[in-house]
């Protein structure tokens, strides 16, 4: 199954040169919980935004430089339909982002987790709109900001119809 995995604002911001807007400690547990011992799939500047490749996880990173090189352990390939004919077939495989890989596989994968993160900010990065008749929301959490999280948010698993 292909997934997206993604926080995003209420504005659909997703971040801002190459950085996420916010600082969720609970959304970077879920988020290590969900993708850990799976393929992600992400594009090079999303790789690029971790200090080194995440922990337990393959990495698929998808990008046009020709001469790309990336630590051991991780994938590089040029287009999506690359990335994912490398991905095991009968496991959950996450796409993580950035904002033009979400728009390229929207329409192929089976389930979005989202992150909703109730505020609106500015950004250069942006996550597509979810047209919610092709997607039926079967899960829904809402956390209250506290001393940790300066922002409310609420988790969303959406899967197709």
């Amino acid at each position: 199954m292909l997934t997206i995995i993604a926080a995003t604002s209420e504005n659909n911001a997703l971040g801002k040169d190459n950085q996420l807007v916010w600082h969720l400690p609970d959304d970077f547990k879920r988020f290590k919980a969900l993708t850990s011992g799976h393929y992600i799939i992400m594009g090079r500047r999303t790789f690029e935004s971790f200090p080194k490749p995440l922990p337990n996880r393959t990495h698929i990173i998808i990008t046009r430089q020709k001469d790309y090189e990336a630590p051991e352990g991780c994938f590089i390939v040029n287009n999506l339909t690359n990335a994912i004919a490398l991905c095991p077939k009968n496991e959950e495989v996450f796409v993580i982002g950035g904002g033009e890989i979400y728009k390229q596989s929207i329409n192929i994968v089976q389930k979005i987790e989202i992150t909703k993160v109730h505020t609106s900010v500015e950004a250069d990065t942006f996550f597509p709109v979810l047209d919610l008749k092709r997607w039926k929301l079967v899960f829904e959490e809402f956390h209250p900001k506290d001393e940790k999280h300066a922002f409310d948010f609420t988790y969303l698993t959406y899967v197709k119809r």
